[in-house]
């Protein structure tokens, strides 16, 4: 079963990030034209434009083209769980955000203190714009993903400065938020943070040839959908590529994930065997698949290194304080006593 993660361990990462950095707390995208609304001249690529307008603005040019931002935005709103872990990491409380699915509350691995003052705005991909316009904010972030054809919708309520897309580019839209909040010293140091967490899980794994001898999937049971295997182009496939995890061959590989059925479970070989469940585990394949003797022949299976996570932090806790987290569990799962 998943393990739920406990107060003190999202407490614990505050201690792993550099000062001035703040505890809290997939998919694909293709550019669209510009768009002409208030503040956004349309048509440029992600990234900083440098020197900012008089009155305490700057310029941040984004996927959907350039649009002038406060030069410290305080009253933010954020609609999808990237663009949320990035705004707790860096020092702020949203005052609005969405959730999962209507009705949600907010990712549990965040700590629940820092959202107490934050609003629902509806379900991620749903936003409910009137709800949003009532918070009065004075910077909206989401991805094209998720409200690209609400783009200019957002952007007469407030600055919106959206990403590509989220997944394996979730270092490159920390960096963007960061830009858009004025807060880069805060994005550097929590970079700074994940990379000496990183070199610490090598060193307890016992270093970069066995790390990389091991090979490690994430496999996602789903209710009403088939089993999914997790590829490099996710949020969890990049940590396991910025550890120096080995990958199974057919899982080593760009892309999203590919599915297996109950018959075809010895696709899911590998030395350790991540898992995690979304929805009613009743109504996914987990019971057909774990219970059946494919998958009990697993190396994995056999040898005792199949973890349940929690799904909330694995596939949505897409930031530096979500990846610091699955880092330790996969210390605590995969390094030798005293690791």
């Amino acid at each position: 079963m998943p393990r739920p993660l406990s107060r003190r361990a999202a407490l614990g990462l505050a201690a792993g990030l550099a000062p001035g950095v703040v505890l809290t707390a997939c998919g694909s995208g293709s550019p669209a034209p510009g768009a002409g609304s208030a503040g956004s001249t349309g048509g440029g690529s992600a990234g900083s434009t440098g020197g900012g307008s008089a009155g305490g603005t700057r310029t941040v040019r984004h996927a959907r083209g350039e649009s002038t931002v406060p030069a410290r935005a305080s009253r933010v709103v954020v609609l999808d769980t990237d663009a949320l872990d990035s705004v707790v990491t860096l020092g702020l409380s949203p005052v609005g955000a969405t959730t999962v699915t209507a009705g949600a509350p907010f990712p549990a691995y965040l700590p629940a203190e820092r959202l107490s003052g934050t609003k629902p705005v509806g379900a991620i991909g749903q936003p409910g714009l009137e709800t949003i316009a009532a918070l009065r904010p004075d910077l909206i972030l989401s991805n094209q993903v998720r409200d690209d054809k609400r783009y200019d919708e957002l952007s007469k309520i407030a600055p919106t400065v959206l990403s590509r897309t989220t997944g394996p580019t979730w270092k490159e839209n920390v960096r963007l938020h960061a830009e858009a909040l004025g807060r880069q010293p805060e994005a550097e140091a929590a970079d700074a943070a994940y990379r000496t967490r990183l070199r610490d899980l090598v060193t307890a794994l016992g270093g970069p040839a066995r790390a990389a001898a091991t090979r490690v999937e994430m496999a996602r049971f789903l209710a009403g959908a088939p089993t999914r295997l997790y590829l490099n182009d996710t949020f969890v496939g990049s940590l396991f590529k910025d550890v120096g995890l080995g990958r199974p061959a057919n899982q080593d590989k760009p892309g999203f994930s590919m599915e297996i059925s109950p018959e075809q479970v010895d696709q899911a070989a590998a030395d350790v065997i991540f898992y995690s469940v979304y929805g009613d585990a009743a109504k996914s394949d987990r019971g057909r698949i774990t219970e059946g003797a494919l998958w009990k022949n697993l190396d994995a299976v056999r040898s005792r290194r199949v973890f349940g996570v929690d799904d909330s932090l694995w596939m949505l806790g897409i930031g530096y304080t979500g990846a610091g987290l699955i880092l330790d569990e996969i210390r605590r799962d995969l390094a030798p006593a005293g690791g």
